[in-house]
């Protein structure tokens, strides 16, 4: 079996070490690897694959794949890959769901903390050598994550288990998601469907954005979505940039109603330098790194290998996406 690796990126951490890759021959002797490091490189190799690794595939490579008939992405989100040609073509699409569910929850918890206790304030006033008791808590009161009104929004494992967090914390979490006749994760008090959202977000303080990348969520949190959202919430976004509307989101905060918002994800990245959300004092910025953790690759690799196993043998594979559903 031929087998491409295409996991490869301008950000180094989302790269595939070269020692993974010759762990790959080395365990599995039986099948052809080939290693692709450019989208024209991968045009290349892409004709005699059976199988690949990567998560940058664009058209004219699935036109070009005459053998192609599974793509395993190191990530849990997969939008991008949902273009019709890929959605039509005969090729089951898996992915590495649930590796980066504990560093991305343990993300939404620090940001929303952050933002509740005006450490922004505290950080920029030590870069300044200023002592700010008298400051910080003279405008919005600090605040606890104890008996706030957490609203998730996707309860898949990363939504679960920000979940699971704030209700440690004491925090009341609703959840939102399609399937509402499914058990309820651990520190959930109430599930609800999607068409509950505009009555949910008046509640909420904090709004946790954490559903898939779909045709559904495009700009789910938009203008009327945020002038629902109660004086004083906090909107943390650690799904995709698509999901909530940037310039909407800059003019609620220029009302001075939110508390402010913690966004990992962007429309466009990198940032351009020219966005407002950088010189926001009620935003914290992070460069898309909410998913890092040191053991990301020997985890993908884990599930990888699984699967290729299961794909050579004929039998069912892991973490298989519903193209159709987009998750």
């Amino acid at each position: 079996m031929n087998v491409l690796i295409a996991a490869y990126s301008a950000v180094s951490a989302w790269s595939i070490p070269a020692g993974q890759v010759a762990r790959l021959r080395q365990d599995f002797p039986e099948h052809e690897f080939v290693h692709s490091t450019s989208d024209a490189e991968t045009l290349t190799l892409i004709p005699q694959a059976d199988a690949a690794l990567g998560a940058r595939f664009m058209r004219e490579h699935i036109e070009a794949a005459r053998r192609l008939r599974w793509i395993h992405s190191p990530a849990a989100g997969v939008g991008n890959l949902l273009f019709p040609e890929l959605v039509a073509a005969p090729i089951q699409l898996t992915n590495n769901r649930g590796n980066s569910s504990a560093t991305i929850a343990e993300h939404v918890i620090a940001v929303t903390l952050a933002l509740l206790r005006d450490l922004p304030l505290a950080w920029r006033r030590q870069a300044a050598r200023t002592w700010a008791q008298d400051e910080i808590n003279a405008g919005r009161p600090i605040r606890t994550l104890r008996e706030t009104r957490v609203l998730v929004i996707g309860l898949g494992s990363i939504g679960a288990e920000a979940a699971r967090l704030a209700g440690a914390f004491g925090a009341h979490v609703v959840g939102i998601r399609r399937r509402v006749d499914a058990p309820a994760p651990a520190g959930v008090a109430a599930v609800v469907p999607p068409d509950r959202l505009h009555a949910e977000l008046p509640l909420a303080d904090v709004v946790i954005v954490a559903a898939p990348d779909t045709r559904d969520t495009l700009r789910l949190i938009g203008e009327r979505e945020l002038a629902l959202m109660k004086d004083d919430a906090v909107l943390v976004n650690v799904s995709r940039g698509s999901l909530v509307d940037e310039a909407a989101l800059v003019r609620a905060l220029e009302t001075g109603r939110l508390r402010g918002a913690a966004l990992d994800v962007f429309e466009h990245e990198p940032l351009t330098a020219a966005s407002p959300l950088w010189d926001r004092a009620d935003v914290l910025v992070t460069p898309h790194v909410s998913g890092f953790h040191a053991n990301h690759w020997n985890v993908v690799m884990a599930t990888f290998a699984a699967n290729l196993r299961r794909f050579a043998a004929g039998e069912p594979l892991l973490n298989l996406v519903d193209k159709q559903a987009g998750y």
